[in-house]
């Protein structure tokens, strides 16, 4: 199924009732959605993935796991899942081809400009994974949690650079927000060391998880700009992202095998299998659950944002951060003290300051 995305004319809203023009915006969105079946199913496959993905990580490495090139690969190693999305594409195509969207007549659609773009993202995504590897192996979920949430801040400050994309007073107050919320956990953070993990464990997944937080801002302004030129020359079709998502999960697959590689970790995983606490079964039936949850948190948020908006998907993702945390206590038995309990707080109204303002941004 193709489909194609156009540029309209953006309107911003009056100041007059501007809040009510947003509720009513974000409201329609959302009872458009429920009506579709397509976006139904898209948000809860990003819902999966938002509040399961994180957890699945951590049990890997509460029950034994150590391998973080591993865990990097298992982050993109789903990505043979979405063949079957572009396989159906492929075959639409050829049994009914819309002479309202310009199609190829090839297997793929990417163009080598594309293309390369891609390969670029992949190997980056592959960089953040393990960046948010190193992370997930010494910090509580609940606190990796609210650092990953600082990515706001940095896609901000990305978009204003490479895309162009200006800053508003409640994008200058998110990033403000989600910056104190960071601080506090980091002075805070001799409250929730996880035990068998050092200070210096904990500083290092600290700074790798706000890494990945960084990593990540970039790479969405990255993938935007290497959209628009594609856009520039032809239709955006939602087929063209699930082959740039393919060519990103392939390549950072690969970066991350390679690492396995030099790391000797394909040879010790027969070994941390035997080890492991959940059992040899146990063992490879939560790798093969990981790399499926977060593939699918890949695919929630493409149709999300490709058949609805990026802002609908960002606020499941927002709604969801609180389910992880409460998720990460019940399961894991996480402390939740008072000051993550604000800093938590004070992310949530930092991503809601910045939703706030870009609502009337919005077609």
């Amino acid at each position: 199924m193709e489909v194609e995305i156009r540029v309209e004319h953006r309107i911003r809203a009056p100041n007059t009732g501007e809040w009510q023009w947003q509720w009513h915006h974000l409201r329609s969105a959302a009872a458009k959605a429920l009506h579709d079946p397509v976006l139904v199913v898209n948000f809860l496959l990003l819902a999966v993935g938002t509040a399961c993905g994180p957890l699945l990580l951590r049990l890997y490495f509460l029950h034994g796991g150590t391998r973080k090139w591993l865990s990097s690969l298992l982050q993109t190693a789903g990505w043979p899942l979405l063949l079957l999305p572009l396989s159906a594409s492929f075959y639409s195509r050829r049994r009914r081809p819309r002479p309202e969207v310009v199609v190829a007549d090839g297997v793929f659609l990417m163009t080598p400009r594309l293309l390369a773009a891609s390969v670029v993202v992949g190997l980056m995504t592959g960089a953040d994974n393990l960046l948010y590897a190193y992370g997930q192996a010494y910090l509580p979920v609940s606190t990796s949690s609210i650092l990953i949430s600082t990515q706001l801040a940095f896609t901000a400050a990305f978009a204003l650079l490479l895309v162009r994309h200006r800053f508003t007073a409640s994008t200058v107050n998110a990033v403000v927000l989600l910056t104190l919320g960071a601080a506090m956990i980091g002075m805070d953070s001799g409250g929730d060391r996880p035990a068998g993990v050092s200070g210096g464990q904990y500083a290092a997944g600290f700074g790798t998880t706000l890494g990945a937080a960084a990593l990540y801002g970039l790479i969405l302004p990255v993938m935007e700009l290497s959209q628009a030129w594609h856009s520039g020359a032809a239709a955006l079709t939602y087929t063209h992202v699930v082959e740039m998502q393919v060519v990103i999960g392939l390549t950072a697959t690969a970066f991350s095998a390679v690492g396995m590689l030099l790391n000797n970790d394909f040879q010790a995983i027969l070994g941390e299998a035997r080890q492991f606490e959940l059992g040899q079964v146990g063992y490879y039936l939560l790798l093969l659950g990981t790399a499926a949850v977060f593939q699918c948190f890949c695919l929630g948020a493409i149709g999300a944002i490709f058949y609805s908006s990026a802002l609908l998907a960002g606020v499941i993702i927002t709604v969801l951060i609180p389910v992880t945390e409460v998720l990460a206590v019940i399961f894991f038995h996480e402390p939740f003290s008072s000051t993550k309990g604000v800093a938590l707080g004070i992310s949530l109204w930092g991503l809601a300051s910045y939703f706030y303002g870009e609502v009337p941004n919005r077609p």
